[in-house]
């Protein structure tokens, strides 16, 4: 194995844990937790010091999972981005993982920076970036169900598809 792709793939396997990882925990323990600390009115320090920090990473790792993917497609990079047929399969895995990207830097960041305080915004548009950011959320984790078949598919294509 040469060592570029060698690392690349580890370096998208380790930040693709860390993005998946965080997308869930949002969507399976951080929604229900929040609710019920604003409730009880120990919502503060899940606001201040956890979401800020584990936005961070979330948005990061996101970045850094596309480009060692790319970097692993290298020469095939047109290829699965066109879908031909010979890399279909890591074609739409990658394609998925790229609108999941483009969700947590144009919708999920930007609207989270309102609900946490980072930037200025009224109680009414906090509401509805609220709204924004946990519906792309939502979106975002059912798209990483067939965005991990296909990368899974990619490698595998014989098991998948028998071809």
């Amino acid at each position: 194995m040469e060592w570029v792709p060698g690392i690349s793939r580890w370096i998208h396997f380790l930040a693709g844990v860390m993005w998946i990882g965080l997308l869930y925990f949002f969507n399976f323990v951080n929604a229900q937790a929040a609710k019920a600390a604003a409730a009880d009115g120990t919502g503060a320090g899940i606001a201040k010091h956890v979401m800020p920090r584990a936005l961070l990473y979330f948005r990061w790792a996101a970045v850094v999972t596309w480009l060692a993917g790319a970097a692993l497609l290298g020469a095939n990079f047109g290829a699965a981005f066109m879908l031909q047929k010979s890399h279909m399969a890591i074609g739409v895995g990658a394609w998925l993982g790229t609108i999941m990207l483009l969700n947590v830097w144009g919708l999920i960041w930007p609207n989270q920076k309102k609900v946490l305080g980072i930037v200025p915004a009224s109680d009414e548009e906090k509401n509805k970036a609220r709204r924004v950011a946990f519906l792309t959320s939502r979106v975002n984790t059912l798209l990483s169900i067939p965005m991990l078949y296909f990368m899974a598919a990619g490698g595998h294509s014989q098991v998948f598809f028998g071809g």
